[in-house]
């Protein structure tokens, strides 16, 4: 049984505020790096996702690195591929333009491939983030 002053100091879902569903906010946080977080009104935060993820994923096609594709081979590919798709919609633009599809040739590639998937893992946690923040389990 809840009293009226525990309903009062309740937190209140962004849902109910802006009328925008957390799943909606779950799946925009991953398909577009800070997108999440911009349709909660928390504009700052965002933008530092979405320049933290953008330039880890550029940096790391700048160092030559490897874009993981699926396959049902090596256990630690498959894991690779799990993180890039994290990415959402810069892995796919990776995919139709060819970025990261040569083969690893020089020292500092293991290193691009590393901040791609890291890129993909980091936008994974900021669309959870989101998403947590939008049903009101986190406060901002």
């Amino acid at each position: 049984m809840t009293t009226k002053a525990q309903t009062a100091g309740a937190i209140k879902p962004a849902q109910l505020k802006s009328g925008i569903s957390p799943i909606m906010v779950l799946i925009a946080g991953w398909l577009v790096p800070g997108a999440g977080h911009l349709m909660l009104g928390k504009w700052v935060r965002a933008a530092i996702l979405a320049v933290s993820i953008l330039a880890m994923f550029a940096i790391g096609i700048a160092l030559q690195g490897k874009v993981y594709v699926p396959n049902t081979g090596d256990p630690l590919d498959m894991l690779g591929f799990a993180g890039d798709l994290g990415s959402g919609l810069v892995y796919g633009l990776a995919r139709m333009f060819g970025w990261g599809a040569a083969n690893v040739q020089i020292a500092t590639a293991d290193y691009g491939t590393k901040f791609i998937v890291v890129a993909g893992l980091l936008n994974i946690v900021a669309a959870v983030d989101a998403h947590s923040l939008a049903i009101g389990r986190k406060r901002s």
